[in-house]
């Protein structure tokens, strides 16, 4: 069993209201136009987590007052190939709202994502809250209901993909999409550390994994983020859903490709995007 001690801190000196506001717009314009801005040099210090949360939070009341749910978090950044790629060495966070859940075999609008990216993962369905205790490793794991395969689609509104870890905190973990499966796996039933994973784009394998590429366990994920979310005064709540991070490297996807990921002891998952 692996544990996760520790989760970066939350609180400290969020940046002025004014930069949380401009920076909230910059994204939003972004995602309303269909163009990708600069990395936000200018109003985000890269390393400053808080400024960057205040960020994603105003979103995300933007995103709720417009009439959106809440249905779960995403952890980011779990797998080292994708912080390799990225350039960061620890995970983040951001929400899912219930207009980013596609069905297995459903077609992704073309446009629904900027510059979007695929990755596979595990998602995780919870039974009840983790808003008390010391979070451990088995009160995680049994709060957990069932698991099942799936595939996130990133996407960033930052132009090339040009992030340094504030931007991506502050454009909700670079949320975009997140197609699920439909075999349902209680952990009894299988070891989410010891499952492997293949993912293709029009049958040709294009990445590949396993469970312990997940923080080596994605349960270790699943409890970094149950504390980072209590932490954050927005504790894991029973139903919600949590996509567990990359199982392996994420990869770019295009109007008419079809996406398969399969998960040992999972099955598989797929979905294709629009032309």
């Amino acid at each position: 069993m692996n544990e996760v001690t520790s989760s970066p801190e939350v609180a400290g000196g969020a940046g002025s209201s004014a930069a949380v506001a401009a920076a909230a717009d910059r994204l939003l314009t972004a995602a309303a136009t269909g163009t990708p801005v600069p990395p936000m040099r200018d109003l985000l210090d890269a390393t400053d987590l808080a400024t960057a949360y205040a960020i994603q939070e105003r979103l995300t009341a933007g995103r709720l007052a417009g009439g959106a749910k809440i249905v779960g978090r995403k952890i980011g950044l779990t797998s080292k190939a994708v912080q390799e790629q990225i350039g960061v060495d620890t995970p983040d966070f951001g929400v899912l709202f219930d207009d980013m859940a596609y069905a297995d075999g459903d077609v992704l609008p073309a446009d629904a994502i900027l510059q979007p990216r695929a990755e596979a993962e595990i998602a995780f369905v919870l039974a009840s809250d983790l808003a008390e205790g010391d979070l451990s490793y088995d009160q995680v794991r049994e709060a957990i209901d069932y698991a099942v395969a799936a595939i996130e689609i990133c996407g960033s509104r930052i132009a090339d993909w040009k992030i340094a870890f504030g931007d991506t905190v502050a454009d909700n973990a670079s949320a975009g999409a997140y197609v699920l499966g439909t075999e349902r796996r209680r952990l009894d039933e299988f070891e989410p550390k010891d499952v492997s994973m293949s993912m293709s784009i029009d049958d040709e394998e294009v990445s590949t994994g396993t469970g312990a590429a997940c923080l080596g366990d994605p349960v270790n994920a699943v409890q970094w983020l149950a504390r980072y979310a209590r932490d954050f005064g927005e504790p894991l709540r029973a139903g919600q859903l949590i996509l567990s991070g990359a199982l392996g490297p994420m990869r770019p996807i295009a109007p008419g490709n079809t996406v398969r990921s399969t998960v040992s002891g999972l099955g598989s998952v797929a979905f294709t995007v629009g032309k």
